[in-house]
């Protein structure tokens, strides 16, 4: 199954299966991530479930939960995979320096997405 189908079967799966943990961790492995866009509000705020979808995609960070766009762990999991994952990052980790200098370090077009602050002590 592509990537593609793997995100579009969970589009139009039911709300039992969106709700299911490993339904849902088995599509976002096989879909570079964007298949957690479908899964339900609960599962975008599980932990285990966002490190996979970030484990295949990083700025599959977009549609975690607002809790977890906070985390910093789950955070810098995005955006070693891709550093134009920050761009989803809540607004503080965005000012935080280590996680911003990791990112520009990979990906210097990156640095658009760090708060004003540090694009103007780093750039």
């Amino acid at each position: 199954m592509s990537s593609y189908a793997s995100a579009v079967a969970l589009q139009y799966a039911s709300e039992e299966f969106k709700n299911d943990r490993e339904i849902v961790v088995a599509a976002v492995s096989f879909s570079y991530g964007t298949a957690l866009q479908y899964a339900s509000e609960e599962l975008k705020n599980d932990r285990e479930v966002v490190l996979a979808a970030l484990s295949k995609h990083g700025r599959a960070l977009q549609y975690a939960s607002e809790e977890l766009k906070k985390d910093r762990e789950i955070v810098l999991a995005a955006v070693s995979k891709d550093g134009r994952a920050l761009a989803y990052a809540s607004e503080e980790l965005k000012k935080d320096r280590e996680i911003v200098l990791a990112v520009v370090s990979k990906d210097c077009y990156a640095l658009q997405f760090a708060s004003e602050e540090l694009q103007n002590s780093l750039g």
